[in-house]
């Protein structure tokens, strides 16, 4: 690809600040320069004049889209799933895996491999939208008592195999998800870490005792806060006194420890999303949807993670739904969802609440080098903003993939 073009808009995000005025050059599918005031000279002129000129969104964990989960275990799977993300914005993903048998893990990630390759060294995509970035192994390891809308028979061991299916795999993986009040949490831990893998804590009915001890083996990102975690109300109905804490308060205590909210307006009210936002900044924490198969699709029964192994869930109000009605099964939305639902309810700028779906995710997942800010050498993923942080339109590699085409601006095939 030999595109070279300059795009101007009102205002461009860059990591640490807000452009007005400003231009970047495109050139091969990456970003080349970025500046102010008069544009370079001999190359085409893109006028995005009146919107906010974004990086690609980010979301690091995502489990499906468009009647299909990852875990379905399929090339069809994954291309649908990214494409579906795509049309709102989201240029990256991180494949997030569900409980299932082995087998179909180990298939998953076989499949997956060949995308992630592609995916971080080539300018087009192997879907031909979204990339897929890795993939983020959640599931085996979760606490039998938060595991959620899983399938629970599908738990197993981090005794049994665990470092042999993380060697196996480390070429993809980006990070594994342990529950520290599980016997042989620190085994997968510690082969993480040596892998260069980072260690996420989840689903996970742990101790604020526990935790720590996780955080100290160097667990760094905690996944979806408030949600599938401890809590002093909890952990009250094992001991009545004194009163503790467990994962919630841990994540919030300690600073350095990541974390990422599903902000689709059903899971958390807008205080929960004000207390995370407070206490870790825009730096520690990412928005993310969680989303499952039901993402454009009608209200009705489906399955969460694979379809033969998956558990039922109901589409019902946007979101999905436990049929006993006690409980959520993630996100029917995408990330621009999050992204325009936190700037309205949350007290932000929007500076910042764009870090927390593009930079902030890229760097939880270790692929900052490749997407997530708008820098020279970076893929030219980007998305343009209206002023209420809508998406209008979505890029990849510097060629238009969703919105309404922009005039002068290359246009991939639809």
């Amino acid at each position: 690809m030999n595109d070279r073009y300059v795009l101007k808009a009102d205002r461009i995000v860059l990591p640490n600040r807000m452009l007005e005025g400003g231009w970047v050059v495109v050139q091969g599918g990456r970003f080349a320069a970025v500046g102010a005031g008069s544009p370079p000279l001999a190359s085409p002129v893109v006028n995005a004049a009146g919107f906010t000129l974004a990086p690609g969104l980010v979301d690091i964990h995502v489990h499906g889209g468009a009647g299909a989960d990852f875990m379905d275990g399929s090339s069809e799977a994954i291309c649908t799933v990214a494409r579906a993300h795509a049309g709102y914005g989201t240029t990256s993903l991180v494949l997030t895996t569900t409980t299932a048998p082995e087998q179909r893990i180990v298939e998953t990630l076989e499949i997956a491999r060949s995308f992630v390759h592609r995916d971080r060294n080539a300018v087009s995509p192997a879907t031909n939208r979204g990339r897929i970035l890795g993939v983020h192994l959640y599931g085996p390891f979760f606490g039998p008592e938060a595991v959620g809308c899983h399938s629970p028979e599908h738990l197993f061991s981090p005794e049994g195999g665990a470092e042999r299916l993380l060697k196996r795999f480390a070429d993809v993986l980006i990070g594994v998800t342990v529950a520290p009040e599980v016997t042989g949490w620190e085994q997968v831990a510690r082969a993480a870490i040596r892998l260069g893998l980072r260690v996420h804590v989840g689903h996970s009915d742990a101790t604020f005792e526990q935790f720590a001890a996780a955080v100290r083996a160097g667990a760094s990102h905690v996944d979806h806060l408030f949600c599938a975690m401890s809590d002093k109300t909890k952990l009250r109905r094992k001991a009545a006194y004194p009163m503790r804490g467990g994962v919630l308060e841990g994540t919030l205590l300690f600073e350095h420890v990541t974390t990422e909210v599903i902000a689709d307006g059903k899971h958390l009210r807008p205080e929960l999303l004000h207390l995370a936002y407070r206490i870790k900044g825009p730096d520690r924490l990412a928005l993310v949807t969680d989303c499952n198969r039901a993402l454009d699709m009608p209200d009705g029964e489906y399955i969460f993670g694979p379809r033969d192994y998956g558990t039922r869930f109901v589409r019902r109000d946007g979101v999905g739904i436990m049929p006993d009605g006690n409980g959520l099964a993630s996100s029917c939305v995408a990330l621009a969802h999050c992204l325009h639902h936190f700037f309205g309810h949350v007290p932000c700028p929007m500076e910042h609440v764009i870090r927390m779906c593009t930079l902030t995710p890229a760097r939880i997942a270790g692929v900052d080098h490749l997407v997530g800010s708008i820098e020279p050498g970076k893929f030219a993923d980007f998305v343009l903003l209206d002023e209420e942080l809508r998406v209008v339109a979505v890029a990849l590699g510097g060629r238009q993939i969703a919105g309404e085409p922009v005039s002068g601006l290359p246009q991939a095939e639809r």
